[in-house]
């Protein structure tokens, strides 16, 4: 990608499992153009992986009537990602505290923010929205 462009890119998705994917396939293709290593590549995938299945799982309950929208902004150094829900139930507040579980669920928030260079969360009443920036040739 040219260093000069700043680009955008926008998926809406339906609030049902497996949609995901969609996510996970266009922040490959972006993050391979944009140099990114491939390990690097690999968290960029497990970070929006999280991101979009909590916001169909918990921020919209899995109401497959609700959106998801992702937004991918590239810009010569980073990509910012966004990923906003339709808030029906309200993301946790930053730093994540993972409650005490048998299964080994619940470790979302915090890959995210360990794979990630910036990370932060908003919720508003009818909104929830996480946006991750992830910069070329830092932490993987």
């Amino acid at each position: 990608m040219s260093s000069l462009t700043k680009r955008t890119f926008k998926i809406d998705i339906p609030s049902e499992l497996g949609y995901e994917k969609i996510a996970i396939a266009a922040v490959v293709v972006v993050a391979q153009k944009m140099g990114f290593a491939p390990e690097r590549i690999e968290s960029l995938k497990t970070a929006i992986g999280e991101a979009v299945t909590n916001a169909i799982e918990h921020g919209n309950q899995l109401d497959v009537e609700a959106r998801v929208l992702i937004e991918l902004v590239v810009q010569p150094q980073s990509l910012t990602i966004e990923v906003i829900d339709q808030g029906q139930r309200s993301i946790p507040d930053l730093p994540a505290r993972r409650l005490a579980r048998d299964d080994c669920r619940g470790w979302g928030l915090d890959w995210i923010q360990k794979f990630m260079d910036e990370v932060t969360v908003k919720a508003t009443p009818g909104c929830n929205q996480i946006s991750m920036i992830a910069y070329l040739n830092q932490k993987s």
